[in-house]
């Protein structure tokens, strides 16, 4: 990865860029819920939380396939492991913010066992779906 990066951060072989409406409100939200700023240029961050990596850059209209219309990201989640999701509840309830989908425990069925997340969505300001998912185990 070019632009200034710092070598202490291993890369994922996937990591999304989200285009922002407003990168300063889209910055202290994601901030708000504990992501680790890795490092910034102007209009561009590339944030962290545990394993999660994702990136903000402020819309230029340079990988715009189409047109751009609120709630950005339609038809896809991000899936944010954390290991306890009731800090990010109370800082969303701390800002107001309001719940996409309120806190549930959901089993997903992988081969004879069932892998269990305590999750819920939310959306950032433009939109974008996030999805964060508590470990319950198997059974």
């Amino acid at each position: 990865m070019g632009g200034g990066v710092s070598k202490a951060v291993e890369y994922n072989a996937l990591i999304p860029e989200l285009s922002v409406s407003n990168f300063k409100g889209s910055l202290a939200f994601y901030k708000a819920l504990g992501f680790k700023l890795e490092y910034e240029r102007e209009g561009f961050a590339f944030l962290s939380l545990g394993r999660a990596q994702l990136m903000i850059g402020q819309r230029n209209g340079v990988w715009e396939t189409g047109k751009l219309e609120k709630p950005l990201g339609r038809g896809i989640n991000f899936q944010i492991e954390v290991r306890d999701i009731r800090p990010l509840l109370a800082v969303l309830k701390k800002m107001g913010h309001t719940l996409y989908q309120a806190p549930r425990d959901n089993w997903y069925r992988v081969g004879r066992k069932e892998l269990g997340n305590r999750e819920f969505l939310v959306q950032d300001p433009d939109g974008y779906l996030l999805r964060f998912a508590q470990d319950l185990g198997e059974r």
